[in-house]
């Protein structure tokens, strides 16, 4: 008997999971269904990504439905469209044997006529995104009236993006009877503030230590130049030849130019932001699943509520500018039980934050030096050699082509034939490698290392913090702030760091070299009529540290966040600037870049 029937799960959905390879529920799932399966109580759910959640809130939803009566009895919120897709084929999945379930997906970047038709045609559950949800609330097109059920799922991350107010407004629209379940990897005091809002006496479970990341992940950081790290990223990727992996930036140029330069080195990537259509996600999610891609370069936004399986590393380009977002990035592997590699890669002035996530998550790093050109050579052979003595040999189709192999290879022994073919793959990164140099920097005493928090504010040693009288009032994003400056202080993207955007006005800080080029080149610059000013920031806050407030809605989990802090969202209206890459991977071409 699968033991999900013993958790009070009906035979028709346990048979569904079954064929879903659902074997034995996981921890969150085994104490969590019980109590939800009741109905009778408010739930708090903490446990980290890749831990079974939706199946932990999603079976006791579909036990608790009454699929005879047509309208909505549920309400899945959730931060991301690729967090809301997922969540109702998983559903989907889990209620195949049912019948008369109707469950819709509610997202900005679709379009709306055809989610307001699944609605008008009838739906017990309704999964969505805020934005999108509150756009259609506003135009009165769905009631609540009978809900019984709300899900809050991500709820950290949702208040990060800064859905409070979104939230409030849509959980105004819902019964005060209804039952609230809540789910988060992390307990911050935002969350816990939500919880005791909407709920009453909730039955609280937390799997594992608060905030805490997942035991089978290990952590490794490596110590490079800034100008060093895209190379170092190569080498490392370039070291794990079976790598299947998720690489996060900070920004969506950042992202863009990234994955562009490892296209052109050779590499089998693409990038994931928010620019993107939701054609264009989509196509490259994918690809992904399907393991065409070997390495998605994505910013946090668009990363939420990705779920896919037996990720093997993710890396982290740029470290996030918030510490709980380290949580998130790394649950992206070691999904279900298996085991991953969470790489950072930092400056020595980095070390700090390093210091800073260890005590958050209660794990050491383990500090990895860049592997030098022969290693790297040497795993490649290996894994070559791996690969042939795993292939499956298709004897039917080999069978008429085997006798003139066996005459081209007639004046070879089997030691030369090997020796050749290993040669095929080991010459070309020997040549690659060929006197490369060490990509490892310097680091002194790390106790001596300054410090650097993550903090929301404040400018760097080595960037200029700067104001500018514009603002989310003038309709700015962050995107199109970033987009605006590079075009009139004729930038690169890459000299930009911070982005701090308020109601009527900006900070943001540039690289030092061309702080004084920017305040020139804004010199004669007006938006809508109106005289431009960039001024040292410290004349006008005196360089004082700051609680950001962020308002301004946008859709499809790509708002500002509300207490505090800067992310890269997604949405922005602006035009990419495309950058490149130098040194193409050694057998950069086509046919080499598919490994599966």
């Amino acid at each position: 008997m699968n033991p999900f029937s013993t958790l009070g799960i009906r035979h028709d959905i346990v048979n569904a999971i079954t064929d879903l390879g659902f074997e034995n529920p996981t921890p969150i799932q085994e104490q969590s269904i019980p109590v939800l399966l009741t109905g009778s109580n408010d739930f708090v759910g903490l446990a980290q990504t890749g831990t079974g959640k939706t199946a932990a809130f999603g079976l006791p939803l579909l036990e608790l439905i009454d699929f005879t009566k047509n309208y909505p009895q549920a309400l899945i919120l959730c931060p991301t469209r690729e967090l809301c897709l997922q969540i109702a084929s998983d559903l989907n999945n889990y209620a195949k044997n049912l019948s008369d379930v109707h469950i819709v997906a509610v997202y900005g970047g679709a379009s709306i006529s055809d989610q307001l038709r699944q609605i008008k045609r009838g739906v017990q559950i309704v999964v969505a995104t805020p934005g999108r949800m509150l756009d259609i609330i506003n135009r009165k097109a769905i009631n609540f009236s009978e809900v019984s059920y709300v899900v809050l799922d991500e709820a950290d991350e949702m208040l990060n993006m800064g859905f409070q107010e979104d939230i409030d407004t849509i959980l105004s629209t819902t019964p005060d009877e209804k039952k609230t379940w809540l789910f988060s990897a992390t307990m911050p005091s935002e969350v816990r503030r939500i919880a005791k809002k909407y709920m009453t006496d909730p039955v609280e479970l937390t799997m594992g230590k608060q905030n805490t990341g997942n035991v089978n992940i290990d952590h490794e950081y490596y110590v490079i130049r800034a100008r060093d790290k895209y190379a170092a990223f190569k080498r490392i990727v370039d070291f794990n030849p079976e790598i299947f992996g998720i690489v996060f930036c900070r920004t969506k140029i950042e992202t863009q130019e990234i994955a562009e330069a490892l296209i052109k080195d050779g590499y089998n990537a693409d990038s994931l932001h928010g620019d993107l259509s939701q054609q264009q996600r989509d196509k490259v999610m994918k690809r992904y699943r399907d393991r065409n891609l070997q390495l998605l370069i994505a910013t946090d936004v668009a990363a939420r509520g990705i779920d896919v399986n037996d990720v093997t590393h993710v890396i982290n380009y740029s470290l996030p500018d918030e510490l709980e977002n380290y949580t998130h990035r790394s649950g992206r592997t070691a999904r279900a039980g298996k085991s991953g590699v969470s790489i950072s890669l930092i400056n020595s002035k980095e070390l700090g934050k390093i210091r800073q996530i260890e005590r958050a998550i209660g794990k050491k790093f383990t500090k990895v030096e860049v592997p030098g050109g022969f290693d790297v050579c040497e795993k490649q052979l290996f894994a070559l050699v791996h690969r042939v003595h795993q292939v499956e040999v298709n004897e039917s189709q080999m069978e008429s082509y085997i006798p003139r192999i066996m005459d081209e290879f007639k004046e070879m022994d089997k030691e030369e034939i090997i020796k050749r073919f290993a040669s095929l793959e080991f010459n070309r990164f020997l040549d690659y490698y060929k006197n490369a140099p060490d990509l490892n920097a310097p680091v002194g005493d790390e106790r001596g290392e300054r410090t650097e928090r993550f903090s929301r504010t404040s400018s760097r040693g080595d960037y200029t913090r700067l104001f500018i009288n514009l603002g989310s009032v003038d309709e700015f994003t962050r995107g199109d702030m970033l987009g605006f400056i590079c075009n009139n202080a004729k930038i690169n993207g890459k000299s930009i760091g911070k982005i701090d955007l308020k109601g009527v006005y900006t900070f943001f800080e540039v690289e030092n070299s061309v702080a004084e080029q920017v305040q020139d080149n804004f010199k004669s610059v007006d938006f809508n009529g109106r005289k431009v000013r960039i001024e040292l920031a410290g004349e006008r806050d005196g360089g004082s540290r700051e609680r950001f407030s962020g308002s301004g809605r946008r859709e499809g989990g790509s708002r500002e966040r509300s207490s505090g802090g800067y992310r890269d969202y997604s949405g922005a209206r602006r035009d990419d600037r495309r950058g490149g890459g130098s040194g193409s991977r050694p057998g950069g071409d086509r046919e080499r870049r598919k490994r599966w």
